[in-house]
C-alpha cells in the first residue's frame, strides 16, 4: 500500500486495519478512517440513535482489494484501534 488512502468525508489518510478472524471481509488488510473528527464518523452516532435507537456509530473503511467501500460499525472512539496495522508490510 504504497499510496496512501484519504477518507473521501475528511481527507485524513487511512489507516491499514485487519479485519477480525471471523469477520465476512476476510483477513486482508483494509483502510480505516481513525480520525475522531470525521464528518462520517461524528453523524453516525446521532444517525444510529434515530435509526435504530442503539449507541454506535461507524468509520470509512476501504478494501483495496476489491476496491469496495462502506462502514466500519464502532461502539466507542476506541473500537478497533487495536487491530491497526503498524507495519503493513511485515504484516
Amino acid at each position: 500500500m504504497a499510496d496512501e488512502v484519504k477518507c473521501p468525508h475528511c481527507q485524513q489518510v487511512m489507516l491499514p486495519w485487519r479485519p477480525p478472524a471471523d469477520s465476512s471481509w476476510g483477513y486482508e488488510i483494509q483502510l480505516v478512517c481513525f480520525n475522531d473528527e470525521c464528518s462520517y464518523y461524528l453523524e453516525g452516532w446521532d444517525w444510529m440513535k434515530e435509526k435504530y435507537n442503539v449507541r454506535a456509530s461507524y468509520r470509512h473503511r476501504y478494501d483495496p482489494q476489491s476496491k469496495a467501500s462502506g462502514p466500519l460499525p464502532v461502539w466507542s472512539k476506541e473500537a478497533h484501534r487495536d487491530a491497526i496495522v503498524a507495519n503493513p508490510g511485515e504484516a
